[in-house]
């Protein structure tokens, strides 16, 4: 059969995914660079060049490909290697300087690897449950690397929505349908009405991993029972959360899994279109998206006559702006029909009047990717992960003062400790942890006393945070919590689409006042102030943004408050982060007299002659820090 023909039957799928097999697991040795946006910031483009260049002449017979993120961000360049009837290994940090090395190592098939991460004995692949499995299991080569489920960043993951991601080319379907992708996609169109499939996803217990958690089945019977012809369904990929690359990875890695999703909700609640609505700052995802679309379409499963069935339907790219406030599903319909992104007051909903005044369902990247291991595996299945009302796993982008960062998906419930402590590997340089922040700019701040908690939705919601779409910020002693939340209320307030007087005004309100009190002219009264505004803003504003934005102050106002405290009370910042609190000063006892930090100040505020201990101008200082980055001796001090 023709790779285009279009797959119409069982048999025709199988074929594809035994053609997508020989591609993942050849025999013969394969390498594969992750080029991710997360790799290629580390130079896995100019590793995978270098790497062309050496094996085109010495070693045309070793297939050289590429796959998506493999999560741990940390120590990128990753590469694989698969050697038949050998497990698969795992190389970090691969620059083009150790390439030859990489080289000499990979094809060794006998030597111990040197520089490999870990090696995998076998793969699961979740949507069919079962294994590829590399070795039988009773030898043991290769002792001294450890298993891949050994290696702490993923001894505790469960991979549902990244099960493809690292492991497959997201540039070629063949690949998708090896892990047997579009399987739940034909089970559903041939074997499944559309209430079918709503009440298994409803069984499942998923709720939108978006931000608000709504359950994603009744979301679906909602737009399903909605009265009208013409339904669409949107993807929000507009990821916009500081730090958070959820979707991204996702779209890059494993764009398929969007589309099946997709096709699954689409046939289940009736609709004929579909919509990803991503940001054009994503320009990698993008390209992946349009790949993965005309790929789909060459096979048949996007356009008319699905699979051969009478199910017709298409997807089209909406590139968006960035605007924070789209990842509001109201202000994200006003986006795509071109007027400026507000929200609307609810009801009607989307569900019964969204895009085009037509019923809409609308779900993120993550929720759609769920979609079609929860049909391929049933969703009692699915309801066994988590926790009692929050079901399944989730994605969280692991970045700030913590040692291993990356995308980490856990079983709901999984605590804080086990994500910061076990998977992360603590708090970066030795330092003590001070708060996670959870749930983007909206999220609140959570102590490091009450890190045993398990993360679900509502045990984020009883401490003042939310789950978001996953980011989660590790703070250590060096932060300064009233300086965060100034900082996340100036992102939001530049956010703020302004039509609510509670959320435009009110957070400037409450810029203005915390960058008073950092600037030390602060007062008690403005704690009391800050509260007060930060619940009239949360009870006054229309969208999830206004009503989300005071997290971070009233969380931190809560559970920092001796800090608040000592700004205001005492014009000191514990953690010496606000400069206008903090004062640089020479310890003469400590003082070599060696000049060093006379020569490095940029506003040559530090007196000194040769022989003579330095003195610091407190009138000139700016509160750089630059003269105790440079004094080797620590005799300069900041109070």
């Amino acid at each position: 059969m023709n790779k285009t023909t279009p797959i119409t039957t069982a048999a025709d799928l199988e074929a594809a995914r035994q053609r997508g097999r020989d591609k993942l697991y050849p025999d013969r040795l394969k390498i594969a660079v992750g080029t991710a946006t997360c790799g290629l910031a580390t130079g896995a483009g100019k590793v995978l060049a270098a790497l062309e260049e050496r094996l085109k002449t010495a070693h045309p017979e070793i297939l050289l490909g590429t796959c998506g993120c493999l999560g741990y961000c940390q120590v990128e360049p990753l590469i694989s290697v698969h050697r038949p009837g050998a497990p698969k290994l795992i190389y970090k940090q691969v620059t083009v300087e150790k390439v030859d090395d990489f080289l000499r190592s990979a094809l060794d098939g006998e030597a111990a690897p040197e520089g490999a991460l870990c090696r995998m004995d076998r793969e699961e692949l979740i949507v069919e449950d079962g294994w590829q499995t590399f070795v039988d299991g009773k030898s043991d080569p290769w002792a001294g690397v450890p298993r891949y489920d050994e290696v702490p960043f993923f001894a505790k993951q469960k991979h549902i929505v990244l099960r493809n991601c690292g492991f497959i080319d997201s540039d070629d379907i063949e690949e998708y349908f090896g892990r047997s992708g579009y399987r739940a996609l034909l089970q559903t169109l041939t074997g499944r009405s559309p209430k079918e499939v709503i009440a298994e996803v409803k069984e499942s217990g998923l709720r939108g991993r978006g931000g608000g958690g709504f359950p994603t089945g009744m979301k679906w019977e909602f737009c399903h029972a909605a009265e009208g012809a013409e339904k669409y369904i949107i993807c929000n990929a507009d990821e916009g959360d500081p730090g958070a690359y959820m979707d991204r990875s996702v779209l890059e890695g494993d764009p398929h899994s969007v589309l099946e999703g997709m096709l699954i909700g689409a046939y289940a609640i009736g609709a004929r279109h579909g919509i990803i609505y991503v940001r054009t700052e994503y320009p990698l995802a993008i390209r992946k998206l349009r790949r993965a679309i005309r790929q789909a379409q060459d096979y048949g499963l996007l356009g008319e006559r699905v699979m051969g069935t009478g199910f017709d339907f298409d997807i089209s790219i909406v590139e968006g702006s960035g605007a924070f406030v789209c990842g509001e599903e109201t202000s994200l319909i006003a986006s795509i029909e071109g007027r400026p992104p507000e929200p609307r007051p609810r009801p009607p909903f989307p569900a019964h009047s969204g895009l085009w005044g037509k019923p809409t369902n609308i779900n993120n990247v993550e929720t759609w990717a769920n979609i079609p291991v929860i049909l391929a595996r049933g969703g009692k299945w699915y309801a066994t992960m988590g926790t009692e009302k929050s079901k399944g796993t989730k994605v969280f982008s692991l970045v700030g003062a913590v040692n291993n960062t990356g995308l980490v998906e856990v079983p709901m419930g999984t605590s804080l400790r086990e994500i910061v402590y076990e998977i992360g590997g603590g708090v970066a340089n030795g330092r003590a942890l001070k708060a996670v922040q959870t749930g983007g700019p909206s999220g609140g701040c959570i102590p490091a006393e009450i890190v045993e908690m398990p993360v679900d939705y509502e045990n984020l919601a009883k401490v003042g945070s939310i789950m978001g779409s996953g980011g989660m910020v590790v703070m250590d002693d060096t932060n300064c919590m009233v300086d965060i939340a100034r900082y996340f209320t100036s992102f939001t307030r530049e956010e703020s689409c302004g039509k609510c007087l509670s959320c435009r005004d009110g957070l400037d309100a409450a810029y203005r006042i915390l960058t008073r009190i950092t600037e030390g002219g602060g007062a008690p009264s403005d704690l009391q102030l800050l509260d007060e505004l930060s619940r009239a803003i949360r009870d006054a504003s229309e969208c999830g943004l206004g009503k989300t934005a005071p997290n971070p102050v009233l969380s931190t106002l809560e559970f920092f408050r001796k800090e608040y405290e000592a700004h205001v009370s005492e014009k000191r910042c514990p953690a010496g982060v606000c400069k206008a609190l903090v004062r640089y000063e020479v310890l003469p006892d400590a003082c070599t007299k060696c000049g060093a930090c006379f020569k490095k100040c940029p506003v040559q505020a530090i007196r000194w002659e040769k022989g003579q201990v330095a003195e610091i101008d407190q009138a000139i200082c700016v509160k750089c820090g630059v003269c105790m980055q440079t004094c080797r001796f620590e005799a300069i001090t900041r109070t």
